[in-house]
């Protein structure tokens, strides 16, 4: 009889863990709904209240204050595409660095995640010298 008792014990114990465990996703996902209504509100309060006067200067297609004439073929210079690239780049650092700051502290982990940090910005010091030696940093 003690056997059925622990048994029934355990089975208690996992099914408190299960509802323990999907109690905290639930709040996560109400969070992710309210986040998805929000928009949503934003959205139809926005096409609600703006005023709708269709022209026929309106309907023309626009892109960066050129009006559209002649073919659809432009020629953009590729430094701004590099600019765009160094961008993601410095950005991409930064979202690894925060996290790395954190692990920093924690007990145990300091000298492994200072050298790995700095291997990491190294190689992002030696494409900024590529970019520099081969002059994408210079504005003309």
């Amino acid at each position: 009889m003690p056997e059925a008792t622990s048994a029934r014990i355990t089975g208690a114990h996992h099914v408190q863990l299960a509802a323990d465990y999907f109690r905290d996703y639930s709040v996560v996902g109400l969070l992710g709904v309210i986040g998805v209504l929000f928009v949503a509100v934003a959205f139809v309060g926005g096409r609600l209240l703006r005023p709708v006067v269709p022209t026929q200067e309106k309907m023309l297609t626009y892109e960066c204050g050129v009006d559209p004439v002649g073919e659809g073929w432009a020629h953009t210079q590729i430094r701004y595409y590099v600019y765009a690239f160094l961008y993601v780049i410095f950005a991409v650092d930064a979202i690894f660095l925060f996290p790395w700051a954190t692990v920093f502290a924690a007990p145990g982990f300091g000298g492994t995640t200072l050298v790995e940090m700095f291997l990491f910005l190294g190689f992002l010091a030696v494409g900024l010298l590529y970019a520099w030696k081969k002059g994408v940093l210079e504005w003309t």
